[in-house]
């Protein structure tokens, strides 16, 4: 309402009435101070709250002074003004228009007028001040006011304040901006004539009352000053510090510390780069001794933010590290393995002894990286065969070891279809279709077959840095899956990977450890245990698996994490599973390794057997507890 009842410019003084030089309207204002300061005072909002209306009031009375010393023209109608004194009309005018300014709403697309805006002066620290309370006739002529506009508020003080007519009233408004005079003197003219009491001390702002401020919310305050203060400082001093600077980051943090190690790490040039034939020569085959590789090797500002990101990744980086790998900056200067351009990004691999670090940041020059660890310590030559350049599509590339001489992909859900070959260019594969993305049934299971030489190894994409490389044989001599009998072998097992995704796993083996004649003479069923080992060391998985004779998948009859069965420690294994015939009969089927001596199902199965093997009738839910003894006479347990 208050918008709409001021208008935004008030109508110039006519020049045809008296003068007013700045001396004359000073000693109106210093006389009259109290008067103008209560008449500010009533037209402010009663929102601002009684501290802030006394020292607003104060400021606008103290700025109504004309603003050079060309004397001011008077309108004719307020030459009077009080006790016929124009210097003071002219003063009261520009406090009532500013006042009424005070109460107008902010908004976006204007510049706020000064008086809209905290006083500047007179300021008061650690207190309040406000008007003495009056009495009951005060509080309830106040809560009357609070419902007026302040056009409404400045009528009601003029009529009774002033002592003017509604005419010099309405005249006074006009002058000081009012869009509708009349308007606001019929609003005014609802609230009931108590004018004495405006003289009370409820609405003098000259007389006032202190009291302190919010003591805790001002300690609060003063204490996160002195802390944003201390951090301005410690901020400023960084980065005042003499030298060159950190230069363009990317999307790095802000820097945190400047020492000559910390510098070193991320200085590309200091980057360590293999030549391309050492691996050749050397006494170790691993990612040590991988060549830089890549049309970006000679980027210095790439790998400069990749270098800074790794350090002090911000905000917009994407980071993920395998379980276990820690994701903190490099403790010196790292190995440069690749720098180029991998489908719609930028990348570079590296790699500080302990873990693979890979940045990646989109090509098109968008905000934004991505920052990948893993895990590789202690990697063999066949572990360090491979890393992951990028994804996209469902896709997968790879960077691989300078030893490899051909690569190809192979579904290992099929092992007599063949492998398929794929391009390498400087090491870097043709894309093909990863398993670890995909959703929905598991029909097929694409894995990496390498050639280094006369061997050929396999592995798989895990949905991390380095994919896990795939054995199969008795633990503690497991070999490649490279012959058909171990590609059939890891057929019905190939789907039973997906539980393993994002687990840090170095490698996957499986070993048929026993094999079972099936109760309704249908065929033999497989036992097979497969063990995924961690770079990290604990976590390991173990799954027991059964397949039945002409079955795709096999199931899983158990499962275990953290425990040395069907490891190299302990290779020995017992599970068991309930198996229904084709014709509807159920059974307890168990196995051990070819050393069980005997085992034994007690619980809601019970049953006993000489060997390796147990089968015994069983109704349909039953759950047995199996407990085994090996040759040496060591007790077995089942894997649950």
């Amino acid at each position: 309402m208050q918008s709409q009842d001021v208008a935004q410019r008030p109508a110039p003084p006519s020049p045809a009435g008296p003068v007013v030089d700045v001396e004359q309207a000073e000693a109106a204002l210093v006389e009259h101070y109290p008067r103008l300061v209560r008449l500010a005072y009533l037209v402010l909002p009663p929102g601002l709250g009684r501290s802030r209306r006394v020292l607003t009031a104060h400021a606008l009375t103290q700025r109504a002074l004309p603003r050079n010393r060309t004397p001011a023209p008077v309108i004719p109608a307020q030459s009077t003004g009080r006790d016929g004194d124009p210097g003071y009309a002219l003063v009261r005018l520009q406090v009532l228009r500013t006042a009424l300014q005070a109460g107008l709403p902010l908004r976006l697309r204007t510049w706020p007028k000064r008086s809209q805006l905290p006083p500047l002066l007179p300021q008061v620290w650690g207190l309040k001040l406000f008007p003495r309370s009056g009495g009951a006739d005060e509080l309830s002529l106040d809560q009357r006011l609070s419902t007026l506009s302040g056009p409404a508020r400045a009528a009601y003080a003029l009529r009774g304040l002033e002592r003017l007519t509604d005419d010099g009233a309405r005249r006074v408004l006009a002058a000081a901006g009012v869009a509708d005079p009349d308007g606001a003197l019929l609003e005014a003219g609802g609230i009931p004539e108590q004018f004495a009491l405006l003289d009370s001390p409820e609405f003098d702002p000259c007389s006032l009352q202190a009291r302190p401020t919010d003591l805790m919310r001002r300690r609060q305050h003063l204490k996160a000053a002195l802390a944003a203060g201390a951090a301005l400082l410690v901020c400023g001093a960084l980065l005042g510090l003499p030298g060159e600077g950190w230069g363009p980051d990317g999307a790095a943090a802000p820097p945190y510390a400047r020492n000559p190690a910390a510098q070193a790490a991320l200085d590309p040039g200091k980057l360590t780069r293999v030549p391309p034939a050492a691996w050749r020569g050397s006494a170790r085959t691993d990612f040590s001794v991988w060549p830089a590789r890549g049309d970006l090797t000679g980027d210095d500002a790439l790998l400069r933010r990749a270098l800074a990101v790794w350090a002090r990744p911000g905000e917009t980086v994407q980071v993920s590290a395998t379980p276990g790998t820690p994701s903190g900056g490099p403790a010196g200067p790292p190995q440069l393995l690749y720098a180029g351009t991998v489908d719609a990004a930028r990348v570079v691999i590296l790699y500080d002894g302990l873990r693979v670090a890979r940045y990646a940041e989109p090509k098109d020059g968008t905000q934004g990286a991505a920052l990948d660890f893993a895990r590789v310590d202690g990697a063999s030559r066949a572990e360090a065969g491979a890393v992951v350049l990028g994804r996209a599509d469902g896709n997968v590339r790879y960077l691989t070891a300078p030893w490899v001489e051909e690569a190809a992909e192979r579904d290992l859900m099929k092992p007599g279809s063949g492998a398929m070959d794929l391009a390498l260019t400087d090491g870097v594969t043709a894309p093909l279709a990863s398993p670890a993305l995909r959703s929905g049934p598991c029909t097929s299971w694409n894995v990496l077959q390498l050639t280094d030489g006369a061997r050929t190894r396999l592995l798989t994409d895990l949905g991390e840095l380095v994919p896990a490389r795939l054995t199969t044989g008795r633990p503690g001599r497991p070999g490649d899956v490279s012959g058909a009998a171990a590609l059939h072998a890891w057929q019905p097992f190939a789907c039973s990977l997906g539980t393993l995704r994002s687990a840090g796993v170095r490698s996957v083996n499986a070993w048929a450890f026993n094999e079972q004649p099936l109760p309704d003479a249908s065929g033999s069923a497989a036992w097979v245990c497969t063990r995924a080992e961690t770079w990290r060391g604990g976590g390991a998985r173990v799954l027991a698996q059964f397949h039945t004779p002409g079955g795709a998948y096999g199931a899983v009859a158990a499962k275990a994490e953290n425990v040395p069965a069907c490891g190299a420690r302990d290779p020995h294994v017992l599970a068991g599973v309930l198996w229904k015939s084709k014709a509807g009969d159920w059974y307890l089927l168990a196995a051990g390794g070819r050393e069980t001596a005997s085992i034994r199902a007690a619980g809601g199965v019970d049953g006993a057997a000489r060997g390796s093997l147990l089968t015994v009738p069983a109704e349909q839910g039953a759950q047995a507890e199996l407990k085994g003894t090996l040759e040496d006479g060591r007790s077995l347990g089942g894997l649950r």
